[in-house]
């Protein structure tokens, strides 16, 4: 298989979260026409995860895993002689050809994985939900992201928290006829950022961004309703954390926690390079997919962005690192 052409392929079919029928339908095309056996997991509308296998090893105890949807806005695919640009290069399309490649080096050994593609990791790991709802009794997962072919030691967990502040409408020139939601969001903001926030010995400290405010009628007008995004990263539990935001925000605003993903501690495999995943992954949400692992091609600074790209050698040094590491976890020893 020619591994830059199938990236730009899948690359080339905007999957924006919410958006992954297309890509779904190419993918699986391709994995049929490589003999696999292919199993669609529908999720919603006419989106849905795949999970291939061998026809005659359906019932793999390793699973490679990645997901099919991107960030918004699509861009196309473009080349040189060293990298491939656009939309999903390295988050995470590149690395579902990766793993296809790794698949398929393995499968010329008689050893065999399965290959879990799943929909809405850039959103709420709405795929990983479901899939995890119809294990296939594999023992480990390794899932990818970008993480520069190096080994998570461990990914933060997300916390995102709405803070809600309200007031009473008053005309500007009588203030004190009315009471500013914005001014008490923006002291609440101030409790919240003066918080010592946790710190793990292996994963660092937890990180808070005030992703963004919104609130007010107009300048001529006292602010009845303020409200601020905030998304904490986490190191640990989120028990004390949410306690002392509640306690911080008390009479100036109201904490609404939204989302809560966990930190996780992950495996690793020896003579390979480690790092902190300081972003979150579907792994949280497949619990029951085995003991996992985070590697990928590709580096996290740039995903999300209007240069996203991944290196062609990583690409193909990829490929040997998932066979590597199958490997490893499928001899004998580590049954």
């Amino acid at each position: 298989m020619d591994v830059f052409a199938l990236t730009r392929k899948l690359m080339d079919i905007e999957s924006t979260t919410g958006m992954e029928g297309a890509v779904g339908q190419a993918l699986a095309t391709e994995l049929t026409q490589l003999g696999y056996n292919v199993d669609r997991i529908p999720v919603e509308g006419d989106r849905f995860d795949i999970w291939a296998t061998h026809p005659q090893h359906l019932k793999p105890e390793l699973a490679l895993s990645t997901h099919m949807d991107t960030v918004p806005p699509f861009i196309p695919s473009s080349e040189t002689p060293d990298r491939i640009y656009g939309r999903g290069s390295c988050d995470a399309k590149g690395i579902i050809v990766a793993q296809i490649a790794a698949a398929e080096k393995l499968k010329a050994e008689d050893i065999h994985v399965g290959l879990l593609f799943l929909v809405g990791e850039e959103r709420d790991s709405q795929g990983a939900q479901t899939a995890n709802l119809q294990p296939r009794g594999v023992k480990s997962l390794i899932n990818g992201e970008p993480t520069e072919n190096r080994l998570a030691v461990a990914s933060k967990g997300t916390l995102r928290v709405e803070l809600v502040a309200s007031g009473k409408m008053a005309h500007s020139a009588y203030p004190e006829l009315g009471e500013s939601a914005i001014e008490k969001l923006l002291d609440a903001l101030q409790s919240v950022r003066k918080l010592k926030l946790p710190t793990n010995p292996k994963a660092g400290p937890c990180t808070l961004n005030i992703g963004q405010i919104e609130g007010g009628r107009a300048p001529n007008v006292i602010p009845d309703r303020a409200v601020a995004q905030l998304l904490f990263r986490l190191v640990g539990p989120a028990e004390e954390l949410r306690r002392q935001i509640t306690e911080a925000v008390a009479g100036k605003g109201e904490a609404q926690f939204k989302l809560e993903i966990p930190f996780v501690e992950l495996g690793t495999v020896p003579d390979i390079p480690t790092m902190i995943a300081a972003f979150t992954t579907d792994i949280p949400a497949l619990t029951r997919w085995g003991t996992p692992l985070l590697i990928g091609p590709g580096s996290i600074h740039v995903a999300h962005t209007d240069g996203e790209y991944i290196e062609k050698a990583q690409l193909l040094d990829a490929i040997d690192l998932y066979a590597r590491i199958a490997r490893h976890l499928l001899q004998p020893s580590q049954e």
